[in-house]
């Protein structure tokens, strides 16, 4: 996980020195109490925080009670050792978890889980592999800022700027991928590089080259389009309804805006603090990662600037709603109506997809 500006590497390279849960989509997992294991017919065996020897949390983990709508991959930007061993898994788990607490100052390692180079998967943070069983709650990570309430982080051993992962290390990224998208429903095309978010080279680019294959084999086990939803890119000078999204949404984030349509000097420095905040590249123009890092669900029942825009947007396209800030069953009627049009799953929640489809 390497980033740029603000973040430094994720681990320093010279800092590499040389009861488990079985889990599977759609699986009956069955306790082994003698030996702290659960077995299932499917998916990867993953080794809990005690099978490897964490230290405690410094502080108590939060277990939120939404779950994540997201998966976000990174790689450790280590060396891509030749070590396959399940000791070196568990050497680069402790390394990790020593470097984000000790350095960082993080009360736990920062991501979920970690593919080592030997295909042996880890839980990193306490308390993933129970929220990840349950299917409904997610634990609050430290993996990316911006997203780290709403998506699961996959580390993934070694770097992969120029080389990509071991077919066996690929496939068994591909499994987990899809048994989180089985036990949180998430959808394939919410499969993403760390770098869709911030200003930093992570997954490497012969693994971020890879998501499309990964969404496109998780998606085949899972169901679904794998298409990943397509941003504008707008800066200075534009106009017209989607840089009136744009500036609902910055609104919605606390930015003193008029949202007027117009992208001048006030949209672009909102913009700039926007990305500053998350730790985006800062350049004022809004594109993959300021979208990414700005839309989020939105249904039935909520309210305020981002629902504004949903309704502006919907009678752009030609489905008429009152602009209130309010999403009733009229605006959800007119979602579900744009959704049919454009081939999408009609549910009436306004995802990603939804929402690139609407400023696209």
């Amino acid at each position: 996980m390497t980033t740029t500006g603000a973040q430094s590497h994720f681990l320093p390279r010279r800092a590499v020195l040389g009861g488990a849960l079985a889990i599977g989509a759609g699986a009956v997992v069955l306790p082994l109490a003698a030996t702290g294991q659960a077995r299932a017919a499917d998916g990867p065996t993953i080794l809990d925080t005690a099978t490897w020897g964490a230290r405690p949390a410094s502080s108590p983990v939060k277990v939120l009670a939404t779950p994540p709508q997201k998966i976000i991959v990174h790689h450790t930007d280590t060396p891509n050792t030749t070590d396959y061993s399940r000791a070196q898994a568990f050497n680069l788990a402790h390394i990790m978890q020593n470097d984000q607490m000790d350095e960082r100052h993080w009360i736990d390692t920062g991501q979920h889980f970690t593919i080592s180079r030997g295909s042996y998967v880890m839980e990193g943070r306490h308390g993933s592999i129970a929220a990840l069983r349950g299917g409904t709650r997610q634990v609050e990570s430290a993996h990316c800022v911006g997203q780290n309430t709403v998506a699961i982080g996959i580390e993934n051993e070694g770097i992969y700027s120029s080389v990509e992962p071991r077919d066996t290390h690929y496939a068994t990224l591909v499994d987990l991928c899809v048994y989180i998208c089985g036990q949180y429903r998430i959808p394939a095309y919410q499969i993403y590089g760390h770098r869709d978010f911030l200003a930093t080279e992570c997954p490497g680019d012969r693994l971020y080259a890879l998501l499309p294959k990964l969404r496109s084999d998780v998606a085949a086990r899972v169901g679904g389009d794998p298409t990943s939803p397509k941003w504008p890119m707008l800066s200075n000078g534009a106009n017209g309804e989607t840089v009136r999204t744009l500036q609902y949404l910055l609104v919605q984030r606390g930015k003193s805006l008029t949202v007027d349509g117009a992208f001048g000097p006030a949209t672009d420095t909102a913009v700039r603090e926007f990305q500053k905040l998350v730790n985006a590249t800062v350049d004022g123009v809004a594109g993959n990662q300021t979208w990414n890092q700005l839309v989020g669900p939105v249904r039935r029942g909520d309210s305020g600037e981002a629902v504004k825009a949903v309704q502006g947007q919907l009678t752009a396209h030609g489905v008429p709603v009152d602009v209130d800030g309010a999403f009733g069953p009229g605006t959800q009627a007119a979602v579900t109506r744009f959704q049919s049009t454009r081939s999408l799953p009609a549910d009436g929640v306004v995802d990603a997809r939804t929402w690139s489809r609407l400023v696209v």
